[in-house]
């Protein structure tokens, strides 16, 4: 696949190898945002669902990571930002 004009660094690059997720967001994701940036969302997925200590099976956990998937990849608003006074839960 040819390589994609990416609206989140605004760089063209690699796209994804499929959507990551089976539904209308993860195809946008993989049409319009390159594995480099999906690799930096990746590391800080990782560091929220450690820091907070997220249960993936809790719908509200998911709905936290879904949320903060838009914002990361697409800046419709604020990530969250990593608060050492709620390490461990899952409070925000």
């Amino acid at each position: 696949m040819e390589n994609i004009q990416c609206v989140r660094c605004g760089k063209e690059g690699a796209p994804l190898s499929f959507p990551p997720f089976n539904n209308e967001f993860g195809r946008r994701i993989h049409e319009e945002i390159c594995q480099t940036c999906w690799d930096e969302w990746l590391q800080y997925q990782t560091m929220l669902i450690n820091h907070y200590g997220l249960n993936l099976q809790d719908k509200e956990a998911r709905k936290f990571l879904l949320e903060n998937t838009e914002k990361f990849l697409f800046k419709t608003g604020e990530t969250e930002d990593i608060d050492t006074s709620k390490e461990g839960t899952i409070s925000w």
